[in-house]
């Protein structure tokens, strides 16, 4: 087969994949409420005990106080990713927080928070 027919059959297959994905909606961002964060959270980590939840106000990233520390949960894509705060650096955004763990297999994270919601999210964030 020639190279030129390859190449636009690969081409056009991500692009046709691409497409139909977002025609089905799997390329909306996973929306976090009460009732799933604390499912999705124990999917990522089912040994541990979900002791309290804060979602921020987009609904799109939330933080979780589990019996051994805090943790973050995000929406990326139609999934989750969820991780401990054990070891990461929160840099001021001018929307929120961006947290880089210390972990190279781990992405960056854009919590985007107003006002009210970043002193309160610093607070439960900070190492007792």
């Amino acid at each position: 087969m020639p190279l030129e027919i390859l190449l636009v059959l690969v081409v056009g297959g991500i692009a046709g994949v691409t497409l139909l994905l977002h025609i089905t909606g799997r390329s909306k961002l996973r929306v976090l409420t009460q009732e799933n964060t604390g499912q999705e959270w124990l999917r990522h980590f089912p040994d541990d005990e979900v002791i309290d939840l804060t979602i921020a106000h987009d609904g799109h990233s939330a933080l979780i106080q589990t019996a051994t520390g805090p943790g973050l949960i995000w929406s990326f894509g139609s999934d989750t990713v969820a991780r401990h705060l054990l070891d990461y650096d929160m840099l001021d955004h001018p929307d929120g927080f961006e947290i880089q763990f210390h972990d190279f297999a781990t992405p960056r994270c854009l919590v985007r928070l107003d006002e009210f919601e970043r002193s309160h999210w610093r607070n439960l964030m900070e190492p007792t």
